[in-house]
């Protein structure tokens, strides 16, 4: 059984999710369909070393200061990826992967003489959205629904430019709130699921978010397993079931 002391935790980290997934389900279809699945890595593996960064030149933890520092990095790297994609589309899957193991490899430098270092990285791969405060959500959700108002009013409309710089501004505010690991499931796992939708596809995706936030959170609060690992493991179970389930329906020979 779960107590109260477990939904009061929960709930906040539920609806943690249920932002994440907000944002991430329609920017991981579009992320699928350009066949750039890593930049959301690499991106926020950049906001990460912003904030790293901001940490090691004694900015307050979850201070303005910080904010600033990932987001003029990912802003950062969106351009520079916007450049490469332009000038070399044929490389560009390459080139984000080296970005990705560049920004890693220099988070890890700038850690090295930290001795709390290792439990940064872990807090940036793995997150901390069981203990988000309700009260951090506010300007999270005010955040995503700028970036979902302007996403659904231009659409591809937003250009290169436009899409490599919303993506940067949501992945900054989700790594920061629930750690790489589920930033890139709730952005791969949902868009993947639904490939082959051609209807209701984002509605869809969203529901095998949510699903997995929620039955995530649940399981990691049953057998006590950390949190974000829990979430990514159901949600792929879901979405790997979901695709199943739509394969087997296609597979059917029609009646008559």
């Amino acid at each position: 059984m779960i107590s109260a002391v477990d939904l009061s935790i929960l709930w906040p980290a539920f609806l943690a999710g249920l932002l994440v997934t907000a944002t991430h389900v329609p920017l991981g279809i579009q992320v699928l369909n350009r066949g750039i699945v890593f930049i959301d890595l690499a991106i926020a593996q950049i906001a990460g070393l912003g904030v790293i960064l901001a940490d090691w030149s004694g900015f307050e933890p979850q201070g303005w200061g910080v904010q600033a520092s990932a987001l003029a990095a990912a802003i950062a790297g969106a351009l520079l990826l916007t450049w490469t994609e332009k000038h070399w589309p044929e490389v560009q899957e390459a080139i984000i992967g080296t970005i990705f193991i560049l920004a890693a490899s220099g988070a890890l430098l700038v850690l090295a003489s930290n001795p709390h270092g290792a439990e940064h990285m872990k807090d940036m791969l793995l997150g901390q959205i069981l203990w988000v405060s309700p009260s951090r959500l506010w300007p999270v959700a005010i955040a995503y629904a700028l970036i979902l108002a302007i996403w659904f009013a231009l659409g591809e409309r937003c250009g290169r430019i436009g899409f490599y710089l919303l993506f940067a501004c949501a992945v900054t505010v989700s790594v920061q709130l629930v750690g790489l690991y589920l930033v890139f499931a709730t952005l791969i796992v949902p868009a993947l699921a639904t490939r082959r939708y051609t209807r209701h596809r984002v509605a869809v995706g969203y529901a095998v978010g949510a699903a997995g936030y929620a039955l995530g959170l649940v399981v990691s609060a049953w057998t006590d397993r950390p949190s974000g690992p829990a979430v990514v493991w159901t949600m792929a179970a879901l979405g790997l079931a979901l695709f199943a389930l739509d394969w087997r329906r296609r597979a059917l020979p029609e009646p008559g």
